[in-house]
């Protein structure tokens, strides 16, 4: 089938300069008509869309039934996520309303469980206080006390694509790795991963790192009475979605010591503070500033996706995608195509 697809334009939401950049360097051997908005795609900003049959949206754009029927009415015919996840969308309103819907399954998994070890790094060795406390002149090397990784439990708490590269970074360190999925991987435990139940993860493991999606059953997988079984001073990593962890819990949690350490580059209320500097504002929310006054929380910004072959591959595919589906009306990746 033949088409123009410079005819066609893709209306992206919640757009960085870096976005920009890396979409608009390929679209060169497409040639789509690009729209840009740094606002969040929402209910209220819909109406920007203007003869568009298609939207590009991220992480924290809001693609409810409200914003799929608006749309609709709209004559849109395709959302395309350029990130993995998809609990922002409700697909069983885009299937009543005919629209498709179709994601980025895997762009460099790498990237994301790479950022997962360097948190874990980060967190025990202490290298950012150490990298303030030297270029103000302080070489002490109190209250820098580590451990060694090499013999520790780390669990995993999904066993996707991240998962599954980040179960081998940590076999690489000399740990143990447990494993949680619903599916268990073969390939992993050739590896030496031994697959366990949930609350065995919990118990076992000295780091505890998240790499599932974000649905019903897994919404704050981590959460007062989970944590009561893991051990003291455990240490947890999320470079998954927010809403696997409830705030709260671990605000108590650190406060009791029953967690040691959080790492965590995504927040259940990230949607009103990442991708922003608001070095300028006061913020309002009181659970993320509880979270950065203890000493023992990293937190990122959710950059773990951030690495040029990432935004290469997110960009490719997600152009790719597109065009399969305006000209085949399909996807050969299956699992790419949500609806």
């Amino acid at each position: 089938m033949s088409l123009n697809l410079g005819a066609k334009k893709i209306a992206f939401f919640s757009t960085q300069p870096y976005d920009k950049t890396f979409f608009n360097k390929y679209n060169e051997d497409f040639g789509f008509q690009l729209d840009f908005f740094e606002t969040q795609l929402n209910p209220q900003t819909v109406a920007l869309i203007e003869e568009c049959e298609i939207v590009c949206v991220f992480v924290n754009d809001i693609i409810n039934e409200t914003v799929i029927k608006q749309l609709a009415e709209k004559k849109v015919k395709i959302i395309a996520l350029r990130c993995a996840g998809f609990n922002n969308v409700d697909l069983e309103a885009a299937k009543k309303h005919h629209i498709k819907v179709c994601r980025v399954p895997a762009y460099s998994p790498q990237a994301v469980a790479e950022h997962a070890m360097a948190m874990i790094l980060t967190l025990n060795r202490k290298t950012h206080k150490a990298y303030n406390r030297v270029r103000e002149q302080n070489f002490s090397l109190n209250g820098l006390l580590g451990f060694d990784l090499f013999g520790k439990t780390i669990g995993i708490i999904g066993t996707g694509n991240i998962g599954k590269a980040f179960s081998k970074i940590a076999l690489g360190f000399g740990c143990k790795v447990l494993a949680y999925d619903i599916v268990e991987s073969d390939e992993m435990k050739k590896d030496g991963v031994s697959f366990v139940g949930l609350e065995e993860i919990f118990k076992a493991s000295d780091i505890i790192s998240l790499h599932c999606p974000l649905n019903d059953q897994t919404k704050h997988v981590i959460n007062k009475t989970s944590l009561t079984f893991m051990k003291d001073s455990v240490m947890i990593i999320n470079t998954s979605r927010g809403g696997l962890i409830e705030t709260s819990s671990v605000i108590e949690g650190l406060k009791e010591g029953k967690i040691g350490y959080l790492g965590i580059d995504v927040y259940e209320q990230e949607e009103k503070l990442f991708f922003r500097d608001l070095s300028a504002d006061i913020i309002q929310d009181d659970a993320i500033q509880r979270l950065m006054s203890f000493p023992n929380v990293l937190v990122t910004a959710h950059q773990a996706f951030f690495t040029n072959e990432a935004l290469t591959q997110i960009a490719l595919v997600t152009f790719n995608n597109i065009k399969s589906l305006l000209t085949q009306n399909d996807i050969e990746n299956k699992a790419a195509l949500l609806v």
